[in-house]
């Protein structure tokens, strides 16, 4: 075990990671060449880098340190860090040099090729003076990396941290990460070749291995390591050099771990479970499984059960394409090794990749206020085919993204529904930081049908990747059986869809129009659509009558999907008294977190605009008004129940 004292478990972070920090670029194309690859997907690289992402999921308080690019892809990596909870204050900006670059594709089962554009990058630069004593002091360990040592500045860099680390009674971690073409040893396509013997290399490393108390590596990384061309040498030579833990990674046979003495039978150490699955890209498994291994390593868990951990997070990583989205969350690792999967390819088990995507969001809200404008058919009915008065719409959205900005000043929690129909400039003209819902229904159809194509993979793949996909149906549970089964279709399209590009979708569900509203009718909506496997990021709801409805509506939500984001509330051009209404019984609910309204706020502005009546800041004042009025009642409410 790590045997972490009282005075190392109260220091802030359980980590540091040192080393590369690159953009990864992975080929979507599978079973291609990296030559015939046409578009990729962008996510942080870098063992370090990933390593602090896993063990961040994983619950461990972890930080990098390292150098980026003083341009868009450093900036993307330390917003992503950020997302993630990874501590960034050990990033350096070097404004001379250039994010590293990884560029990658999934051949086939056995062939990954990888270029690293690495020439005179921003974590190559790495030195002594960005090692800061404090910043290594506040850390029960730190985790060195293989690559780093290659050169001597970083070297020295990585050296210096070791001596603070142990000065301080922190732990040392060693990823042995062995590339050779990043020695030197192998041309630029060669970038995944993993072992090209050694002896200057060797030699450098076994340098370290005296000063570390955790050492982890491949067969490969292990010869290189020691030095030896026999695995179970290798080991004893690097048991002779350090006292430390050693953890023996063996891809699909999962790992050994060797504490003490190292005997003559290679299985003579501590095993993990192991889990049988698909091997679809082995990059990044390695990450991941070091994630999970310090995860249990780090709160002093039985070498056996952070063994197994590893072995768990590594089967992700290899089951999936990416390296760093795809390492588990603490609360995916538990629901697996609860429930397991009946797939061994474990990116087709659809409960497993709800998890994972319902943990790893991209930010957190917990309050959701947003002036609904994604308006078509009724703006177009309010401009009476009128072709001069059609051309308005689209300046009339950007007057109500004033309008909300207005009230939002800076203050989180504030969103909007904007269309592609007409809203492409309001799109370009609103906060950044906004929660944006876009909508992909024909206005008013039943059965569901969707704008512009039927294709929606198509459409939503230029969509950014924090816009929210909103889909509206009008859906009774009393409807025909044909028809809710054509509905359901639709909008299991849709959630596939958004899965598939990676993008969150909100439903809205209309049963008024079509059929009584009661207590249990949307509570029978949501448990047909959950029992359909549609298990959205939000559900967008009318305003019940009665705290029961809402009772019920929790209770399913809470019941078939707890990480739901929950429930927003619509307003059908409701005055302000009904919504007074409809808003203090939802305020009662556990899963209604806000409100997107729209005709309520919009639809006085928009006659008295169109038809010249008003000019453009008294729109947006009268928007404004009708929007801070909702705004207020809503934390007003809360503020009531709070109390």
């Amino acid at each position: 075990m790590s045997q972490i004292n009282g005075t190392q478990a109260d220091k802030p972070l359980d980590l540091i990671t040192i080393g590369r920090a690159s953009v990864d670029l992975y080929g979507q194309q599978i079973g291609t060449r990296l030559e015939d690859v046409a578009s990729f997907a962008k996510s942080v690289g870098g063992c370090p880098t990933n390593i602090s992402v896993g063990t961040a999921r994983l619950g461990l308080k972890s930080a990098l340190l390292t150098r980026v690019g003083k341009e868009q892809m450093g900036r993307f990596i330390r917003e992503q860090l950020e997302r993630e909870g990874v501590e960034t204050r050990g990033i350096v900006t070097d404004p001379e040099r250039l994010t590293a670059l990884a560029i990658l594709a999934v051949e086939n089962e056995h062939s990954f090729p990888l270029l690293f554009y690495r020439d005179n990058c921003a974590d190559s630069a790495l030195c002594e003076d960005d090692i800061s004593e404090d910043f290594i002091r506040s850390a029960r360990a730190i985790l060195v990396t293989g690559t780093h040592f290659a050169k001597p500045h970083t070297d020295a860099a990585q050296r210096k941290a070791i001596r603070i680390a142990k000065a301080s009674g922190a732990k040392v971690v060693f990823d042995i990460d062995y590339r050779p073409n990043l020695w030197g040893l192998a041309g630029h396509d060669a970038g995944d070749n993993r072992y090209i013997a050694s002896e200057k290399v060797s030699a450098h490393l076994k340098t370290v291995l005296a000063d570390c108390d955790l050492i982890v590596g491949t067969e490969e990384e292990v010869l290189i390591a020691s030095g030896d061309s026999d695995l179970l040498a290798a080991l004893k030579t690097i048991r002779a050099n350090s006292r430390a833990t050693i953890v023996l990674k063996r891809g699909p046979m999962g790992c050994i771990v060797y504490d003490g003495p190292i005997s003559d039978n290679l299985e003579d150490g501590i095993v993990g479970k192991g889990f049988p699955i698909e091997v679809y890209n082995v990059l990044g498994a390695g990450d991941a499984f070091m994630s999970g291994f310090l995860r249990g390593w780090l709160k002093d868990e039985p070498h056996a059960t952070s063994a197994t951990w590893a072995n768990a997070c590594g089967a992700f990583a290899v089951s999936r394409l990416l390296c760093a989205p795809e390492i588990p969350t603490w609360t995916e690792l538990q629901f697996f090794l609860e429930k397991g999967s009946k797939e061994k390819a474990l990116r087709k088990d659809e409960a497993i990749n709800h998890v994972h995507w319902a943990t790893t969001r991209r930010r957190e809200i917990p309050q959701l206020m947003a002036l609904a404008i994604d308006h078509r058919s009724q703006l177009e009915d309010l401009a009476g085919g009128n072709p001069g008065l059609l051309a308005r719409i689209p300046a009339f959205k950007v007057l109500a993204v004033k309008a909300a900005e207005r009230i939002a000043d800076g203050r989180p929690g504030f969103g909007m529904l904007i269309d592609d129909k007409y809203g492409r400039d309001a799109l370009y003209a609103v906060n950044k930081n906004f929660w944006i819902g876009k909508p992909i229904e024909l206005p008013g159809s039943r059965p569901l049908q969707f704008e512009f194509s039927q294709d929606l993979g198509s459409r939503l793949i230029d969509w950014p990747v924090d816009h929210c996909i909103k889909v509206l149906s009008f859906f009774h549970p009393d409807d025909p059986a044909e028809l809710k089964a054509t509905q359901i279709a639709k909008l299991r399209s849709a959630f596939e869809a958004a899965r598939k590009v990676g993008r969150e979708i909100l439903i809205e569900i209309i049963a008024g129009k079509h059929g009584t509203l009661d207590d249990n009718t949307i509570p029978r909506v949501l448990s047909e659509l959950y029992d359909a496997g549609l298990k959205p990021d939000w559900w967008k709801l009318e305003p019940q009558a009665s705290r029961a409805a809402w009772a019920a509506i929790d209770a399913v939500i809470e019941k078939r999907d707890p990480l739901c984001r929950g429930v927003v509330l619509l307003g059908l051009e409701a005055p302000y008294e009904a919504l007074k209404e409809g808003f203090a019984a939802a305020r009662t609910s556990k899963t209604v977190k806000g409100f997107a309204v729209g005709r309520t706020i919009f639809a006085e502005a928009s006659k008295a605009w169109l038809a010249g009546e008003i000019d453009d800041e008294q729109a947006i004042a009268d928007m404004a008004g009708r929007f801070e009025a909702l705004v207020n009642l809503w934390l007003g409410l809360a503020e009531t129940r709070a109390a």
